[in-house]
């Protein structure tokens, strides 16, 4: 008899350890489970934050683990997520974390990626290279790179001309070339009521599409500001 109740002893704490440790695996996983949840709600609430303001960016959030050792409590009504406007338009943003059902929150971050599809140079490029589909590709860029006007549209560059060196994969910026250069003969042409009057000129100032340039009529000596319409016409109206 005594031998059995040793054993019984035995064979209870043994399933009361077990029990232990079933609890304390099942709170362990509970609180992973809630900081997942946190940490899946603040990416979800920066992506919708962002989405406004997308403008073709493609954009990419990486939310900062949260410590297993913070407590994360159940939250009933669901956690509420909060980041100030100005924050929002930076690289590393910080969310406040609440609970409607008592008084905890917490402070986490997300790494914001903001990506874009633009030109970039398909192999190094020149100086004075005039850019055709062959010198010139389509690829995903972070736009924190950018510095300047950058191009998403392929065949609208071709034609252009570097006015510096680029090398292999560099986006395409508004400061590197020009689609009427400085000295370029070009054609002026003047809409008046539907009439077009053309001239030739001479560019004074560097351009891009878009740009009003300064340029010189060839016949009156004339300067006039003119609208960069491709690499070899500019548009007056008058």
């Amino acid at each position: 008899m005594k031998k059995i109740n040793v054993k019984m002893r035995k064979t209870f704490t043994r399933l009361l350890t077990l029990s232990a440790f079933s609890v304390f695996s099942i709170s362990v996983l509970a609180a992973q489970s809630n900081h997942e949840l946190v940490e899946a709600g603040a990416k979800q609430y920066l992506l919708s934050q962002l989405a406004d303001n997308t403008q073709d960016t493609s954009i990419d959030v990486d939310i900062v683990k949260i410590d297993d050792r913070i407590n994360v409590p159940d939250c009933p009504t669901g956690f509420q997520y909060n980041a100030s406007e100005e924050s929002l338009s930076q690289s590393y943003i910080s969310v406040r974390v609440s609970c409607k059902n008592n008084e905890w929150y917490l402070f986490t971050s997300g790494q914001v990626t903001r990506t874009k599809e633009i030109v970039v140079t398909q192999g190094a490029v020149s100086p004075g290279t005039v850019l055709t589909s062959s010198n010139l590709s389509l690829a995903k860029v972070d736009v924190r790179r950018l510095r300047h006007t950058a191009f998403t549209d392929l065949e609208a560059l071709i034609g252009a001309r570097m006015k510096r060196r680029a090398t292999d994969g560099q986006a395409i910026q508004s400061n590197m070339l020009c689609f009427v250069c400085k000295g370029d003969r070009i054609t002026i042409t003047a809409e008046l009521s539907g009439m077009e009057v053309k001239t030739a000129g001479i560019a004074q100032q560097d351009g891009v599409v878009g740009d009003n340039i300064k340029v010189i009529n060839a016949s009156s000596q004339k300067a006039v500001i003119a609208r960069v319409a491709s690499s070899e016409e500019v548009v007056i109206h008058l």
